[in-house]
């Protein structure tokens, strides 16, 4: 087995195209509502208007006990219609979002097609593979839950109705705990 993943996740909200495309375009707010698996993160470029160009240094994690740190530059965008990151670090690679509206929902695909070069990831993939792709389930699962909270969050009409949104997953394991922030 080599150390390439290629994965396809399909999602599907109450939303439309731009509150989805605004959500997951805003980052910065990444460690706030999908905290599950954004430990930490630091814009180090803010790119061009419209976001091309826009450079982000990550410290994520998934349901196993290790960490990874890694960056993307968003490469390309078509509003509200998704947008194409490359990755680099402890992956390399590509990811592709794309959100198309039927009726009240947003279909939301992400392909994301990469290469571990984390030595833990990258030197085990032939025996580990299937656990570290299961990881990666978990993460976006998790990112499910945390986008369909968050889209609630932003479309509650009162600070009231906003309380009773229960928050996003937590992490495996507490940040404080991994002690290994990039910021």
């Amino acid at each position: 087995m080599s150390k390439s993943y290629h994965f396809i996740t399909q999602w599907r909200v109450v939303a439309n195209q731009e509150e989805v495309y605004h959500t997951l375009e805003q980052v910065e707010e990444l460690t706030r509502w999908w905290c599950s698996v954004y430990l930490d993160l630091k814009v180090i470029d803010k790119g061009q208007k419209g976001g091309v160009g826009k450079v982000v240094e990550l410290y994520t994690k998934g349901f196993l006990p290790y960490t990874l740190r890694w960056k993307f530059r968003v490469v390309e965008t078509n509003f509200p219609h998704g947008f194409v990151l490359e990755a680099f670090g402890d992956f390399v690679g590509r990811g592709v979002w794309t959100f198309e509206q039927d009726g009240a929902y947003c279909n939301i695909i992400y392909d994301w097609k990469i290469e571990a070069e984390k030595p833990l990831l990258k030197y085990l993939s032939f025996l580990m593979k299937p656990i570290f792709s299961a990881n990666h389930e978990w993460a976006m699962s998790k990112g499910l839950t945390s986008l369909e909270l968050e889209l609630r969050r932003r479309k509650a009409t009162s600070e009231a109705e906003r309380k009773r949104i229960p928050p996003p997953p937590a992490p495996t394991f507490p940040h404080n705990i991994l002690n290994n922030k990039i910021l």
